[in-house]
């Protein structure tokens, strides 16, 4: 980039400290990569590990629903399910990583899973209902996690495009 300057000691001057605001500014900018990056793996790995736990759970979960309608008449499951027994409310706060507004979701449950009378259903109506209602937490946390992610990666891609103009 060829710039028209006058041949001055001023202009010299100048351009001296454009260019030393720019390796600085160049700078902050790699480092704020850096972080971001180093921010970015540890999680890439805990959501892995946390996306496996809840395919092996919902898998589960599932398998006991299954065999609990294979066990009870459809219209008796409808009934037993039309009234939520526990209410689940989220909370979202957020934090900052590293300047990027990332969403904290927290569960809170009230009352109870089991709003029928449990001598009438099969007892793989109560591990699925139980099973999902375990599963719930960590769902939110990988939501939470994954989002985090998302936000984090875009960054990272925003950075680096600046990085390397």
């Amino acid at each position: 980039m060829r710039l028209s300057v006058s041949p001055t000691r001023m202009e010299l001057l100048r351009l001296k400290k454009r260019v030393l605001l720019a390796q600085r500014g160049h700078r902050l900018l790699k480092n704020k990569q850096d972080e971001l990056i180093r921010q970015f793996m540890p999680l890439v790995k805990e959501v892995i590990g946390l996306r496996k736990e809840v395919e092996e759970g919902l898998k589960k979960a599932f398998q006991s629903f299954v065999t609990a309608r294979m066990l009870i008449s459809p219209e008796f499951i409808e009934e037993a399910l039309m009234w939520p027994g526990e209410r689940i409310t989220l909370e979202v706060s957020y934090k900052y990583i590293v300047g990027v507004k990332v969403p904290e979701y927290e569960i809170k449950k009230e009352g109870d899973i089991h709003n029928y009378g449990l001598a009438s259903t099969s007892s793989e109506l109560d591990i699925a209902l139980k099973a999902y209602s375990d599963l719930s937490p960590s769902l939110v946390k990988l939501a939470s996690l994954e989002k985090t992610l998302e936000l984090l990666a875009a960054e990272i891609e925003r950075t680096r495009r600046r990085v390397n103009a």
